[in-house]
């Protein structure tokens, strides 16, 4: 997989500096929609930093007027031109193409590391989807969120219906998903579904790079741990979870990164912890091993 930073992108941007990367939605000119080429680049960027363990947290943020308005028009234009043939066919191939959609956000949950997102404007739509399927959610005092899709005479199909439960109350979750209205950033802080609110965009990308540091600084080992075990508890019974924690810490729990925290509290410094390995190198040494074992035979 090649690496992220030696990509050009269509509607994004990336820089990695000390373990954060950095994606920037670049469309302001459409309002950040979501055109064909962002599907594709979102899951393909977020999965390369993960493969080369580039960083140790994502930072999701826009440019202009709006966080993102959701669905390009000729997103839906080409599953309009798309919507024809044999009945069964089409469904076949409809089906598979929302999977694909749902797969650009289920990257933001499937990498190792967390995804922040701060948002100002408008998050209309389809950045409603991404937004549920971030760790954490941080906005400017101008921002709103809309269910958009309920409006426009479709169910909302990425992940806003499936996630948005496990972050807001049953009741309003259905209120915003049946009426499609807007709510904004207050009423978003008091539900938790943000958890922070920022007078300007510029206060919110220090306030969310400061967390992201803080998170970056921590054993990147144990963070990943954290968002594994928070992942599988919402979807798993308490008595499921605790079961595969005691699994998973049988063989993740060892004793370097303990030691280099306990160390670098004794002696007052930042602790230094090892990356995680990249899976380029995993899969090198699973091919060195394949080889040795050729030249042995």
């Amino acid at each position: 997989m090649q690496d992220p930073r030696d990509c050009r992108y269509e509607s994004l941007e990336l820089s990695v500096q000390q373990d954060i990367a950095h994606i920037v939605l670049n469309r302001p000119e459409a309002l950040n929609s979501m055109g064909p080429a962002f599907w594709q680049e979102l899951p393909r960027v977020v999965r390369a930093i993960d493969h080369h363990a580039l960083a140790r947290v994502i930072v999701i943020s826009s440019t202009g007027k709006h966080f993102s308005a959701g669905m390009d028009l000729a997103v839906f234009a080409q599953m309009g031109a798309d919507f024809k043939g044999e009945p069964a066919r089409r469904a076949e191939r409809m089906r598979r193409s929302v999977l694909e959609l749902q797969d650009s956000f289920n990257a933001l949950e499937d990498v190792r590391i967390p995804v922040l997102a701060a948002v100002h404007g408008g998050a209309i739509g389809g950045a409603v989807d991404m937004l549920c399927a971030c760790d954490s959610r941080y906005c400017t005092e101008d921002a709103f969120f809309t269910i958009k899709e309920t409006q426009i005479g479709m169910t909302a199909d990425v992940g806003t219906l499936q996630r948005l439960p496990h972050l807001l109350p049953q009741g309003l979750v259905r209120e915003l998903a049946y009426t499609g209205r807007n709510f904004g950033a207050k009423e978003a802080l008091q539900h938790g579904f943000v958890n922070q609110v920022f007078a300007s965009q510029q206060a919110m990308l220090e306030g969310v790079m400061a967390i992201a540091g803080a998170i970056a600084a921590n054993s990147p080992m144990a963070v990943s741990g954290c968002k594994e075990m928070l992942n599988y508890s919402r979807d798993h019974s308490v008595s499921d979870s605790l079961t595969y924690m005691a699994t998973w810490q049988s063989g993740m729990f060892q004793m370097p990164d303990i030691q280099e925290a306990m160390a670098a509290q004794q002696q007052k410094r930042m602790p230094e912890y090892a990356p995680l390995l990249n899976k380029s190198s995993l899969m090198s040494s699973a091919a060195a091993r394949q080889a040795e074992n050729k030249e042995e035979s």
